[in-house]
């Protein structure tokens, strides 16, 4: 018997797959604005707490760009930045606490996404249909059905968007792809990723309380299941709970599988994905997601392999990065550096050290691109959606203790278990 929730998931997700449309982009919306290379521009930032005030600060930072609008279900923080807002440009932005409100205004080019990942697809593909171009914080989506969606919105009303995943602008990670493109570390047969975070772990957790004064927490909520309010999955640990976010696996993993993935050229989804996870570093982890993960991506001649620990400490002295390990030779990358370790002295060490400003790089590339109406960003949202599948693949894989193989085409697992995680069910009145 289909349940109204199974027929919910199954239509949502042929619904995604329906959307989805050739390249040739076009403005669907007479409202959308086409931006002059000259022109100033207007940008609203939805969601001030952390990383999207700092995508703001770095946007505001290209010349002929006015911060006209800002919307937060916080007050207090929606007024701090306000004030912030004013002091730092000269201009207090207009306040809001519903975004629905910021794209009915003509006068806004630009949506600057930090919410929640939860928060996500529904603001972006609002954004596109009211004509507005979008910098989004990663990962793109909360789901893999979501993904889908943003990407067919994204192309159906022609908008520019960029992912805010920064390495893609980044000198130091151009670098490292060109030197295993180059082939001298021989056949790589195992890429190991990890990402290591003392973050994972939600721990001396409160009791739920009351929802504390300023905050509108059923919007806060949004699509995502009602749910009474605790600080303890609020403010800073959102993401280790699955309503909300995916774990240390969609924060840092869309980051650091982006790395792998481009440096090993992937296409497309892995031949099957093996995983288990669970709270095993701290049994009382009031965490939802996994603090303790092992994720396997097979293909035809080499592995991925994904791990993460609430520790801050892993291979290599970094507890964070990569390990490309070749024939002959290993290459060791994070944010800080990448290095060669010959095997045998068939290839030279070597060791690149960054020397650019990954982000405010990656914003710029976002803002020239949105003057020449190219869609071809930095980390365009095909690439966010591409690097965020993963991640969720993964997750799913752990969740259901199945090994797993994602049909990208059809939009399923093959695997009914698997399947209700491709698309959540939004909570009334919410629709995508």
């Amino acid at each position: 018997m289909t349940t109204r929730r199974d027929f919910l998931r199954q239509s949502a997700t042929a619904l995604a797959g329906s959307i989805l449309i050739p390249r040739t982009l076009y403005a669907g919306t007479s409202s959308a604005k086409t931006v002059g290379a000259n022109d100033r521009l207007n940008v609203a930032l939805m969601g001030c707490r952390s990383m999207g005030w700092y995508d703001l600060s770095d946007i505001m930072r290209h010349p002929g760009t006015s911060c006209v609008a800002l919307c937060d279900i916080d007050s207090g923080i929606l007024a701090n930045r306000a004030a912030e807002a004013e002091k730092n440009w000269g201009r207090r932005p207009a306040l809001y606490g519903d975004y629905r409100r910021i794209l009915e205004r003509d006068d806004v080019d630009i949506i600057v996404i930090g919410t929640p990942d939860h928060w996500h697809c529904k603001m972006t593909t609002d954004a596109c249909s009211a004509g507005k171009d979008v910098y989004v914080e990663k990962p793109l989506a909360n789901s893999i059905g979501e993904c889908d969606a943003m990407v067919a919105a994204a192309q159906r009303y022609g908008r520019v968007v960029q992912v805010g995943q920064q390495q893609r602008s980044a000198a130091i990670w151009h670098s490292m792809k060109e030197y295993i493109d180059s082939g001298e570390l021989g056949h790589i047969g195992r890429v190991n990723v990890w990402a290591n975070f003392a973050y994972a772990a939600v721990l001396n957790p409160v009791q739920d309380s009351p929802v504390p004064e300023g905050i509108d927490f059923d919007m806060w909520l949004g699509p995502a299941p009602k749910r009474t309010f605790n600080s303890s999955r609020f403010h800073g640990s959102w993401r280790m709970f699955w309503d909300y976010g995916g774990g240390l696996l969609t924060d840092w993993g869309v980051h650091l599988l982006d790395m792998a993935l481009w440096g090993m050229n992937v296409k497309g989804m892995p031949e099957r994905v093996i995983a288990a996870g669970g709270n095993h570093a701290y049994p009382d982890n009031f965490a939802e997601t996994f603090d303790t993960l092992s994720v396997t991506y097979q293909f035809p001649d080499y592995l991925i392999q994904w791990s993460n620990m609430a520790i801050e400490s892993g291979p290599y002295g970094r507890n964070y990065g990569l390990e490309f390990k070749g024939t002959k030779g290993t290459l060791i990358a994070n944010r800080e550096s990448w290095k060669v370790i010959p095997q045998d002295n068939k290839v030279e060490a070597k060791l690149v050290k960054p020397s650019n400003n990954d982000h405010l790089d990656h914003t710029n590339n976002f803002m020239d691109c949105v003057k020449r109406r190219d869609m071809k960003t930095a980390c365009p949202i095909t690439n966010g959606s591409f690097c965020a599948k993963y991640a969720h693949i993964g997750n799913i894989a752990a969740r259901t203790h199945e090994v797993l193989t994602y049909d990208d085409t059809k939009h399923t697992f093959h695997n009914k278990e698997a399947d209700r995680y491709i698309m959540p069910d939004y909570r009334k009145p919410w629709k995508l």
